[in-house]
C-alpha cells in the first residue's frame, strides 16, 4: 500500500535543507507562484547548538546533552573545546551518538553517558530539527507548518567499527551500481543504518528525508541555464561550507561521485581533483588518503572537458573557472530545496 503524502491544489509543502553552516527552508504551495514562496536562509542546527555550549565554557558550566542524535561539525568541536576548558560534559547515550559511533570512544573522551545531571549543569537539547525554535518562527508570521515535509542531511552511516567515510562511501558505491534515479535517495522508509535521517522521523515522522548531496545536484539540475546544456556528460559540483560533493552525469544519470571536505580545498586543486575524476585518473584510496570520502567513476571520460555546473555556498572556490553558476529559480542557496521538490515529484508525479 503506497502511504506517500499526496499534495492537492492549496496544500503546502516544507522543505529544509540542513547544513553545516546554514539550514534553508522553503515552503512552497501547489499553485502560487514560486516567487511568493517563504524562503529563509537559517543558522544550522549543529552552529545554534555550538553557540550554547560556547557560552556554557565562557559561563564556566557544565553542560547536559539531551535530545537526540544529530549532525556534528560546530556542535562536536563545541563540546571537545568544552572538555579541553576542565568542565564537565554529561549525555545521554543517544546524544553522544553525535560525537561519536562509538560510545566507548565517547566515554574516553571524557564525557559521561548518564540519564540524568547535576542540577547546575546547562541542558542543551540536540537534534537536527530545532522544532520550538521552528514553530516560533511560524507563529510569528501567523504561519503554520506544512504536514508534508521534506528534509534534507548528510548521514555518514551507523559504523563504530569502521572509518565512517569508508562506511559512507560504500553507500555511494552501492546507489552507482544500482543504476536508480538521484530521485530515489528521498526515504520514507529509512534503512536502519542511516541513524541521523531515523532521528529526524522520530521529531517529524511524517517527514521524507534525503542526503544533501543529492538533494543539491537534482535542485542544480532544475536551473534553466543546466537544462539547456546540449551535451550527454555533465558534472555538476555542489561546495558546501562542510563538504563538496561532485556528480558525473552521463543522459541524465548518475555515473560516478566524487566527495571531499571543502577545507582541504582550493580552486587549483579542486579543479585538478575534478579533471582527474572524470578521466577516471583518480582513485578512491587516494581520496581517502587526502582526507575525502572517497571517489568512484563508472563511465570515465577522455574527450573535450564536459560542461562545469558549480552550486553550494562555498560555489566563489570555482567563480573563477569556466562554469555554469547554477541557481534553480533564481536563488542558489535553496538548490538542496529545489531537489527536495524534485525528488518529491518523481514519487508523487500526480
Amino acid at each position: 500500500m503506497d502511504h506517500s503524502p499526496k499534495v492537492t491544489d492549496g496544500q503546502s509543502i516544507l522543505t529544509l535543507d540542513i547544513g553545516g553552516g546554514t539550514q534553508d527552508l522553503l515552503v512552497w504551495t501547489e499553485g502560487d507562484p514560486l516567487e511568493n514562496a517563504l524562503q529563509c536562509i537559517l543558522p544550522s542546527p549543529t552552529v545554534m547548538i555550538a553557540r550554547k555550549i560556547q557560552q556554557a565554557t565562557r559561563d564556566r558550566k557544565a553542560v547536559f546533552l539531551t535530545g537526540r542524535l544529530m549532525g556534528g561539525g560546530s556542535s562536536s568541536q563545541a563540546v571537545l573545546d568544552h572538555l579541553k576548558a576542565g568542565l564537565p560534559v554529561y549525555a545521554l547515550s543517544q546524544s553522544a551518538l553525535t560525537i561519536r559511533d562509538d560510545l566507548n570512544q565517547v566515554t574516553h573522551m571524557g564525557i559521561q553517558i548518564t540519564d540524568s545531571a547535576p542540577g547546575e549543569a546547562i541542558r542543551i537539547v540536540m537534534g537536527d530539527i530545532q522544532d520550538q525554535a521552528l514553530a516560533g518562527l511560524f507563529e510569528s508570521f501567523g504561519l503554520v507548518l506544512p504536514e508534508i515535509r521534506l528534509v534534507a542531511v548528510q548521514d555518514h552511516g551507523f559504523a563504530p567499527q569502521e572509518s565512517n567515510r569508508r562506511f559512507r562511501f560504500k553507500q555511494w558505491e552501492n546507489f552507482l551500481a544500482s543504476e536508480n534515479p538521484l530521485e530515489t535517495l528521498l526515504y520514507q522508509d529509512i534503512p536502519a543504518h542511516l541513524t541521523r535521517m531515523k532521528a529526524i522521523q522520530e521529531t517529524w515522522p511524517q517527514a521524507l528525508v534525503m542526503d544533501t548531496g543529492a538533494a543539491a545536484i537534482l535542485g542544480a539540475m532544475e536551473d534553466e541555464q543546466v537544462k539547456k546544456i546540449d551535451f550527454p556528460r555533465i558534472l555538476i559540483v555542489n561546495i558546501g561550507n562542510e563538504h563538496t560533493l561532485a556528480a558525473w552525469m552521463v543522459e541524465g544519470r548518475l555515473r560516478g561521485i566524487f566527495e571531499h571536505h571543502t577545507f582541504f580545498l582550493n580552486q587549483e586543486k579542486l579543479i585538478t581533483d575534478l579533471e582527474s575524476f572524470v578521466s577516471g585518473q583518480l582513485t578512491n584510496e587516494q581520496v581517502l588518503q587526502d582526507q575525502g570520502h572517497g571517489c568512484l567513476n563508472t563511465i570515465p571520460w577522455e574527450g573535450r572537458f564536459p560542461p562545469l555546473v558549480v552550486t553550494g555556498p562555498r560555489r566563489g572556490l570555482l567563480t573563477h573557472a569556466p562554469v555554469i553558476l547554477a541557481a534553480p529559480n533564481g536563488n542558489m542557496m535553496l538548490s538542496g530545496c529545489f531537489g527536495l521538490l524534485r525528488a518529491f515529484r518523481y514519487s508523487n508525479p500526480a
